[in-house]
């Protein structure tokens, strides 16, 4: 990996999930794809994450995974020269999850985020196993996904063994959950290794306060304090100038010796937008729609459609959208992208 590419990582960026733009047969829309990763860029993110939960699991059943992370990775590296942290969504058992960190090398991503969705009837001593081999292949981050979307619940114990491993850089916390986001913390506390591991949040439901907040640590009786460093977030697929806004402003406040009420305050909002993007009314069934949405709206994507047909606005949803992005319209980057869109879609 590259040191300035490490450095970015270590020290804590903005990594929106990025979402998978299709026409109305559900064929790869590679112009909308392309304007995506270059909106992500020049809203100022450190890079982005490719063929993850956003990205549709699912572009692995039709053939798109290979096609979707060669894009991103062309269309960044003839869009900026500043560095940028490519990261690719590993998922699958062992074999296929190797295979995918392998690919992902080759195109040139510099780190993959390891699902383990499909192991979810493993024990913990055969999920560390296979952590270990496919951080043979590509340095790793891992995902503590919540369970709702198929997360798999591991123990503070089980984040121990994972931050000893060599290849391991980061870890997204994504539980949505304070008593799990608690265990990955102790976890890591007590493998020596938050100097150097990157604590980046997931936890879509708890944003701001996650990266503004000090974390105090118990171990052996030593109070260690750590924060996050940064967030690799699916809610970040939208509205994204406007987070990377309020990433600045947490990073900002961390260390001193008060925090802005304002900037507390705004958790809530931010909270809120997500509840209708993601669709908590309905167990998130229309998460990756919700975002889809947005973007639309904005002309970042031309329909909200999925790969799975199923899948799609809860009923409700779309009236919750309306709500939020009407009272929360100040939180949003339309203008920015109404600025840029045309050059986007060139």
């Amino acid at each position: 990996m590259k040191s300035g590419v490490r450095r970015l990582i270590a020290d804590g960026t903005v990594l929106p999930a990025h979402p998978l733009a299709l026409h109305a047969d559900r064929t790869l829309d590679r112009t909308h794809q392309r304007a995506l990763t270059r909106y992500y860029i020049d809203a100022g993110s450190g890079g982005i994450a490719v063929g993850v939960h956003t990205t549709q699991f699912a572009i692995r059943d039709v053939g798109l995974y290979r096609p979707v992370l060669e894009l991103a990775a062309e269309t960044a590296l003839h869009w900026t020269s500043r560095p940028l942290a490519l990261v690719a969504g590993l998922a699958g058992p062992t074999q296929q999850a190797v295979a995918e960190a392998e690919m992902a090398r080759g195109i040139g991503y510099h780190a993959g985020l390891l699902s383990l969705a499909a192991m979810t009837a493993a024990s913990e001593d055969e999920i560390i196993a296979h952590c270990e081999t496919v951080a043979r292949a590509i340095p790793l981050v891992g995902f503590y996904l919540q369970p709702a979307v198929g997360g798999v619940v591991l123990s503070a114990d089980f984040w121990r063994r994972f931050a000893g491993i060599d290849n391991v850089i980061a870890i997204k916390i994504a539980p949505f959950n304070r008593y799990r986001t608690l265990d990955v913390l102790r976890g890591v506390c007590a493998a020596g290794a938050l100097d150097r591991i990157a604590l980046y949040t997931g936890n879509d439901d708890h944003i701001l306060l996650d990266l503004t907040l000090p974390f105090d640590l118990r171990d052996k009786g030593v109070t260690v304090r750590t924060h996050f460093r940064g967030g690799l977030l699916g809610h970040w697929s939208v509205w994204t100038a406007s987070a990377i806004r309020q990433f600045e402003r947490c990073k900002a406040a961390r260390n001193q010796a008060s925090i802005p009420a304002d900037l507390l305050a705004l958790d809530a909002r931010v909270t809120d937008c997500n509840s209708a993007f993601f669709d908590v009314a309905n167990n998130f069934h229309g998460c990756i729609a919700g975002c889809h949405e947005v973007l639309r709206r904005q002309g970042l994507m031309q329909g909200i459609w999925c790969l799975d047909p199923g899948e799609g606005l809860s009923p409700g949803q779309l009236q919750e959208i309306d709500r939020v992005t009407s009272e929360h319209a100040d939180l949003s980057d339309d203008d920015f992208v109404a600025a840029n869109l045309d050059r986007w879609l060139a």
